[in-house]
């Protein structure tokens, strides 16, 4: 059953009106290129999802480039977490907590946010999930053959996303406070050094591209309460009374793996921000187990049983305009066919499209139809040739010089108050364009701004005739 709730609710609403934003964006593009030219590009970005684009550039050769099939990997993935969640209830608390587990993961909306996105966090989730279950299994009958298996799962959702090796050291606090024998301990340790091990160069190379998470700030006074309320209401469901098998109980499972891996992040962030939620995700396997037995414990006390109905009632319609507002374009920081879709109906043939900053290329490569009529005037290099994410720029006087060429210009950039790139190239684009130019339009689309510049001897367009342009 959390099987196919997991798939039914991650099927609703799959395609987000036909929207993309920005991450899936560059899945979409990597996955299309060749295995030469995706090791050639993580080798100068990206190499920490080098695992996830080769992954998905298979699926693209098998099943087609579409839409559908960057998500459904997720959708099946997630689902998959689910089955596991269920099945860890179901060992370490019985039938019953096992089942509202496995239902309570594919409802939180975080999973059913990463559920629909074709990025590698539900990948690591359903990894991160059963090797969670082999290690219950092992430390209860242990043998090579599975502390191997856990290793590699493990390693594997390391591959996928380097901070899924927090869950290792989330199961070490799970042993430690559970009194297991020290062989099984020793066999625990060696299986989460050969993880480290092997995730180690990956670690290491990856290290020089730390560049890519310059944009991370510290995290967020909302996502902070979402973490502490989580955190506090799986401590509040820990102490209900469940028994299941073998020497780990669920809230010494649970527990470490809902605050740990997110509490590393944190203490770290006055050396180096690194909070993201998406990428300690599977923290929610520990918030659905927690909550999964305290649901049961409620309903089985007779006094609280109508109150416990009525208030999942509740839980349960409250989510339901959160889950319709995951499913549209709005839910995520950008729309990359939208962005695309006002390019094109701003553009005129000739018009120049300028993009602030350049790495903001990426929203329109997806669809090069709609900027086929317009001259990239930075544009030194492309992505697929300079084996890059959004191509290389000109230097900055030859930008300059391109600019001034031209009478209309399509500039593609943030939406109002973002933070802007300050580099050579950026601040001559942004000082031309004050010189030289004056704005005409300017659309608002998700996460992004697109305006249109006329030198200023041009008139905007409604002012040949003596009109204005007030938008």
């Amino acid at each position: 059953m959390p099987m196919l709730v997991a798939l039914a609710l991650g099927l609703w609403g799959i395609r987000r009106k036909n929207s993309m934003w920005g991450d899936e964006s560059v899945t979409y593009q990597l996955a299309h290129r060749s295995m030469a030219h995706i090791w050639r590009t993580v080798q100068h970005v990206d190499l920490v999802h080098a695992l996830y684009y080769t992954l998905m550039h298979g699926l693209f050769r098998l099943f087609g480039g579409e839409l559908l099939t960057l998500r459904l990997p997720s959708v099946v993935a997630m689902s998959l977490a689910a089955t596991g969640v269920g099945l860890l209830g179901r060992r370490l608390a019985g039938p019953r907590v096992g089942l509202l587990a496995g239902l309570v993961f594919p409802l939180i909306p975080q999973i059913q946010l990463y559920a629909q996105e074709g990025r590698s966090y539900a990948m690591v989730c359903a990894l991160v999930t059963w090797s969670t279950y082999l290690l219950v299994r092992t430390v209860s009958r242990p043998s090579r053959v599975r502390w191997c298996a856990y290793g590699l799962a493990m390693l594997l959702a390391g591959l996928l996303h380097e901070f899924a090796i927090l869950a290792v050291a989330a199961h070490g606090v799970t042993l430690l406070v559970s009194g297991v024998p020290r062989h099984v301990m020793r066999a625990w340790t060696v299986a989460a050094c050969g993880a480290a091990a092997g995730l180690l160069p990956l670690a290491v190379f990856s290290a020089g591209q730390s560049g890519q998470v310059a944009w991370i700030a510290w995290p967020h006074p909302v996502q902070l309460l979402g973490l502490l309320a989580m955190a506090v209401v799986g401590i509040w469901c820990a102490p209900s009374p469940v028994t299941g098998r073998g020497p780990i109980s669920l809230a010494a499972l649970a527990l470490p793996i809902l605050i740990l891996p997110g509490l590393v992040l944190l203490l770290l962030a006055p050396i180096k921000p690194l909070f993201v939620d998406r990428y300690v995700l599977y923290r929610t396997i520990g918030f659905a187990l927690l909550l999964g037995a305290g649901i049961d414990h409620a309903f089985r006390r007779p006094p609280t049983g109508c109150a416990s109905w009525a208030v999942a009632a509740a839980v349960l319609a409250s989510l339901v305009p959160v889950s319709m507002h995951l499913r549209t374009p709005q839910s995520r920081h950008d729309d990359v066919v939208a962005i695309g879709r006002a390019v094109r109906q701003s553009a005129r043939p000739g018009d120049g499209l300028l993009y602030l900053s350049g790495r903001h290329r990426v929203w329109t490569q997806a669809r090069p139809q709609d900027t086929r009529v317009l001259t990239d005037l930075a544009l030194a290099q492309d992505a697929v040739s300079s084996d890059t994410l959004s191509g290389t720029e000109l230097p900055a006087q030859d930008i300059a010089h391109r600019m001034r060429a031209f009478r209309r210009i399509v500039a593609v950039r943030d939406a109002a108050g973002a933070h802007s790139d300050i580099t050579a190239q950026e601040l001559v684009k942004h000082r031309t364009l004050e010189r030289y130019f004056h704005e005409c339009t300017t659309k608002n689309v998700t996460g992004a701004r697109i305006t249109v510049y006329a030198r200023d001897d041009v008139p905007c367009p409604g002012q040949e005739s003596g009109g204005t342009d007030q938008r």
